[in-house]
C-alpha cells in the first residue's frame, strides 16, 4: 500500500512516516479531515507537517509505560491526571500529539477542564513518547516547556529533563528520584513480551507491595 495525502483523503500504511511542507492552515485541515480518529498521528513544526501511522508495538509499549507510571503513582498515593490521545498546539507555531501525558505536581490546574489552553494553562509534567519509526523528537516539546519527556526507543528508556532552554539526558526521573526506572521497565517489557501487559503490571504491583527491588 502506498501513502496517500490529498485534500480529500489521507491513507498511510502501518509504520509509514510522511514529511511535507505545509502551512498552519493546511495542518489544521489535515486534523479536521481525520476527525475524531487518532490515526494517522499528525504534528506541525517549522512550516512542515509530519504524519505517521503507528505499528501495533507502538500502542502496546505506550500502554505499558503509562500503566507503569500509574502503578508507581498509585503505590505512593499521589494524585495525578493523565491524557491520551491529546493534541497540544500553539497557533502558527507547533502541533504535537504525545502518546501519553501526565499532570502530577500541577494536576489541580487542569482538574475538571474539558479543554486546555496551551498558551495559558501549565504543560503536562511528564510526556511519554514511543519512538518506533524515528517520528518522535524531544525538541518538539520545547515550545511548551514540558518539564520531563520520556523517549522509549529500542526498548530503552531515555529520560530528558528540561534545563534552561534545552533537554538534558538524566539517569533518574524527577518524579521518581529514588526508583530504578530502567530496570523496572526492562523487567515489565520482558514479561509483557513473553506473556502479556497485564501480567507485567501485576508483577510490578506485587513487587511494590512487597517492597522488592526491581
Amino acid at each position: 500500500m502506498f501513502a496517500l495525502v490529498s485534500p480529500d483523503k489521507t491513507e498511510l500504511p502501518a509504520g509509514a512516516v510522511v514529511r511535507l511542507p505545509a502551512s498552519w492552515q493546511e495542518y489544521q485541515h489535515l486534523c479536521n479531515q481525520r476527525g475524531d480518529g487518532s490515526i494517522p498521528r499528525i504534528k506541525y513544526r517549522d512550516g512542515e507537517v509530519l504524519l505517521m501511522s503507528p505499528l501495533p508495538v507502538h500502542g502496546r509499549d505506550a500502554h505499558l509505560l503509562a500503566n507503569i507510571v500509574m502503578a508507581l503513582l498509585d503505590h505512593d498515593e499521589r494524585e495525578y491526571d493523565a491524557f491520551t490521545p491529546v493534541t497540544m498546539s500553539l497557533p502558527q507555531e507547533s502541533g504535537i500529539e504525545p502518546d501519553y501525558c501526565f499532570y502530577i505536581d500541577n494536576w489541580q490546574a487542569v482538574s475538571g477542564k474539558k479543554r486546555i489552553d496551551w498558551r495559558q494553562d501549565p504543560p503536562p509534567c511528564l510526556v511519554i513518547e514511543i519512538d518506533v519509526t524515528s517520528y518522535s523528537d524531544v525538541q518538539d516539546y520545547l515550545p511548551y516547556r514540558v518539564p520531563e519527556v520520556w523517549l522509549f526507543r529500542n526498548q530503552q528508556l531515555l529520560i530528558h529533563e528540561l534545563q534552561g532552554e534545552n533537554y538534558q539526558l538524566q539517569t533518574h526521573s524527577r518524579y521518581f528520584p529514588n526508583f530504578d526506572l530502567a530496570q523496572t521497565i526492562a523487567r515489565c517489557v520482558q514479561i509483557a513480551y513473553e506473556r502479556n501487559s497485564s501480567a507485567a503490571i501485576r508483577d510490578l504491583k506485587r513487587r511494590l507491595r512487597n517492597n522488592v527491588e526491581p
